[in-house]
This record gives structure tokens, sequence and C-alpha cells, in this order.
């Protein structure tokens, strides 16, 4: 996968189309990502013993990946990303299609 936990994305696709957040979990197996403020579904939760009053849960929900487009730190918009190695050190680093490195 190339989005990475704390990459700023946009949402392209779905409910929260235009929306901006940063990433706080990726799930590869499942090609999902947990953005900060999208996808928020409320929960609530049954009054016990610790809680006698019960309480309404804010959850982040993942969404698809495909859904998701990265936005280059430099220039503040969206772009794809690809991998270049990089000659001095021989590590594979991200790099956006504008040119700009993202690692």
């Amino acid at each position: 996968m190339k989005i990475k936990v704390g990459d700023k994305v946009k949402i392209i696709a779905g409910a929260d189309k235009g929306k901006e957040g940063v990433v706080q979990k990726v799930l590869p197996k499942v090609e999902r990502v947990v953005v900060e403020g999208v996808n928020v579904h409320k929960k609530n939760r049954k009054p016990t013993q610790q809680n006698p009053e019960g309480s309404v849960l804010e959850i982040y929900v993942p969404i698809h990946i495909s859904n998701v487009a990265l936005v280059d730190p430099k220039t503040k918009k969206v772009t794809r990303v690809h991998y270049q190695v990089d000659e001095k050190t021989g590590k594979k680093i991200r790099v956006s299609n504008a040119g700009n490195k993202l690692d």
C-alpha cells in the first residue's frame, strides 16, 4: 500500500467526498484506512455499574483505500505515488508524481 499512517489524504468518493484528514490506521489485508474526522459513526453504550447513565461514542469506521487520494505536502494538491530507489542509500522511497519526496 502506498498510503501510510500520518499521511494527509483527501476523500475522493463517498458521503464525505472533499474532506481532508490524517490517516490514523492502515489495514492492508482488507485494503482500508481509518482517517481522522471522516466516516464517523455513533455507537450507543448501555448503562453499566461503572457508567450508570450510558453514553454515546463516536467511532471512526475504516474506508476503502480506493476512496482516498494522497495530498502532496509541498504543493497541497492531490497526487499519485510511485517508488524510486535512492542512489545514495539504496533504499526505496516514495515520490509523488510532481517529483517531491514524501518520506
